[in-house]
């Protein structure tokens, strides 16, 4: 009983943690987004591979989000078949909608602008992290049935 316990224990203390990393992280987005960084040098004029540099930084912001959601509410989608590809969807779709939401914000901003191409790389970003989720949830399916 006592080692029940203390998984418990870890369980509940790794679900808090990823809820605090979670909220941070959402912070940080919402700090990004709508922050005034005057001081800053403008990174839409560079490119990466070809790509604008603003549209690698709304990738790379928006690539977490999966994974976080992934951490925080893991355990609740895998009890049925197709738990983890609602899971994975829903995820995308809320993902998708804090995008549009900030880029519907920026609009309303006197210093940033709304860019529909942010939005795709933002969902871009979002749906290969959703598919990494879902590979490596359907691997971990595979191996425990296996067992």
């Amino acid at each position: 009983m006592r080692l029940f316990s203390n998984n418990v224990k870890k369980m509940k203390v790794r679900n808090v943690l990823s809820l605090i990393l979670f909220i941070a992280y959402l912070g940080a987005v919402a700090y990004c987004c709508f922050g005034y960084f005057s001081d800053l040098p403008d990174v839409g004029s560079e490119t990466f591979l070809g790509i604008p540099m603003d549209k690698v930084v709304h990738f790379i912001m928006f690539f977490p989000f999966p994974i976080l959601c992934h951490l925080v509410f893991s355990g609740r989608a895998r009890k049925r078949p197709y738990g983890t590809l609602i899971s994975a969807g829903c995820v995308f779709l809320a993902g998708c909608a804090i995008a549009a939401a900030t880029e519907i914000g920026q609009y309303y901003t006197e210093y940033r602008s709304c860019d529909v191409k942010d939005f795709i790389a933002d969902c871009l970003a979002l749906t290969l992290s959703s598919l990494v989720i879902f590979g490596i949830e359907t691997l971990i399916a595979k191996k425990r049935k296996q067992i």
